[in-house]
């Protein structure tokens, strides 16, 4: 067998007997990886959809007019665009550990600061600087868990770190509705943002003791520390990457920050495969799950449209029971989406995801038309699309976006992906109170699933399958 990093990722031992195990193992430092990594997408899930019940509190508290409920919620999205785009990119050039270590640092500090922020001029800055390390973590958690496990099971571990922003979302609405109802102040917004605090301390400590990717390692040339990393990660003393090291010494790639790589090439068929059907799905993904509250208290039928603080708690509380209720198809799947990606592959998935996205939106739409609406119509649809953005686009896209790119330049093709994606979610979080005034709910939803089709679409027709194949193959 040779001796490079993913042929002993992938060496399956025998049994005393000479029968051969039906899978490779995993160590117990592979599984703390991955634990590791669930963090930062768990965090995400609770502190966005906190934000969203946040955001009523913080329009009575501040007066907030649209334009700057807009500028609220879009900027943890604006500030994942350019921690993807940028910190993600230092991944490629200081290595994964100090990228995944320091961005849960900043995430630290921002969660305080917005927990203590005076007016909505510095939490909006506050909340910036947690989308920064929030995107961030976008690519460097994916290179962490990919690079440390066996291919045959890359689809099923990368979607169950994944899947913890599910988790989050479903948390995080569920502990705001309880804090809210047991201290029901408009300045409850606050403990929002300090409850993560505990937890993110405990996973900068842990993430302290993780090896470094002896795949990024390799890509420097820096064969030593390599084999060191993989004996630790893999709890093993013979490793032996000396061949690796004589036929990579003349090929030792440059440390690289260029974009322009990702569109020279086969590398651009990738690039748009990566990126564009990621925006697209963004675009409906997040608008409609940071609003979603918004959206079910108001076809609950409950609210009591009032000015004063008990009211307006009250029809918050609804909005967060609505939340919680469609999160569960969020949650239900990425389940599927996790047992499916190792079997049917990413292409399939995401087509089929686009496709029932549309479907869902399709029976919001027709919900909503006419009169009060048809309430269970319109949570029947809601459930639908929130099902199938997580077996299809909103995992695959995510999936697809960390295999596709070689080593040397993975952090930032990740990256350049996942900010692309968050450039449609900017655009849907700022836009959408505005569009929901201006053009109404229907129509919007009318143009939501037009660009689920076309992602269904871009999907198919820049397609490159990676389900089964090693990073050193791809």
């Amino acid at each position: 067998m040779s001796n490079t990093v993913q042929a002993y990722i992938e060496e399956i031992p025998a049994w005393s007997s000479g029968t051969a195990m039906a899978s490779a193992p995993l160590s117990s430092m592979q599984w703390l990886v991955w634990s590791l990594a669930t963090a930062g997408k768990f965090f995400e899930g609770m502190i966005v959809f906190m934000g969203g019940i946040a955001l009523p509190l913080l329009t009575a508290e501040f007066g907030l007019d649209d334009v700057a409920k807009g500028a609220m919620t879009s900027a943890t999205l604006a500030g994942i665009l350019v921690g993807a785009l940028v910190l993600g990119g230092l991944a490629d050039r200081l290595g994964r550990k100090p990228v995944f270590i320091g961005e849960m640092v900043l995430l630290l500090v921002a969660l305080i600061g917005a927990s203590t922020s005076p007016g909505i001029g510095v939490l909006v800055v506050w909340l910036f600087v947690i989308g920064l390390a929030l995107g961030a973590d976008y690519p460097t958690a994916h290179l962490v868990i990919s690079e440390s496990i066996p291919a045959s099971i890359r689809g099923r571990l990368v979607l169950g770190a994944f899947s913890f922003q599910a988790i989050g979302a479903i948390a995080g609405t569920a502990i705001a509705a309880v804090v809210l109802a047991q201290k029901p102040e408009l300045s409850t917004w606050r403990l929002f943002y300090l409850l993560p605090v505990i937890p993110v301390i405990l996973v900068i400590w842990g993430r302290l003791f993780l090896p470094e990717s002896s795949h990024w390692l390799v890509s420097q040339g820096r064969h030593e520390k390599a084999e060191k990393q993989l004996r630790k990660l893999l709890n093993r003393k013979d490793i032996d990457l000396l061949r690796v090291e004589i036929a990579d010494r003349t090929s030792t790639p440059k440390r690289s920050n260029n974009f322009a790589k990702l569109f020279k090439s086969k590398q651009r068929r990738r690039t748009i495969l990566a990126s564009l059907p990621w925006f697209l799905q963004d675009l409906s993904t997040y608008g409609i799950g940071i609003f979603t509250p918004v959206i079910i208290a108001a076809a609950f039928g409950a609210k009591a449209g009032g000015a004063d603080v008990a009211s307006i708690i009250h029809d918050d509380l609804i909005g967060a029971k609505g939340t919680a209720l469609i999160d569960i198809g969020f949650l239900v799947g990425i389940s599927v989406a996790i047992y499916l990606a190792d079997r049917w592959g990413r292409i399939p998935l995401q087509i089929t995801g686009f496709i029932g996205c549309a479907a869902g939106l399709f029976f919001a739409l027709i919900g909503r038309s006419g009169g009060d609406g048809n309430l269970p119509l319109i949570v029947v649809g809601f459930v639908i699309f929130q099902f199938m953005t997580n077996l299809g686009p909103n995992s695959q896209t995510y999936l697809i976006a960390g295999e596709v790119f070689p080593t040397k330049y993975r952090g930032i093709g990740a990256g350049f992906a996942a900010a692309s994606g968050k450039v449609g979610a900017v655009l849907t979080a700022f836009c959408f109170p505005l569009l929901m005034a201006s053009i109404g709910t229907e129509r919007l939803l009318v143009l939501l699933l037009i660009t689920s089709l076309l992602g269904a679409l871009a999907t198919w027709l820049f397609r490159v399958e990676t389900k089964g194949l090693d990073l050193e193959s791809l």
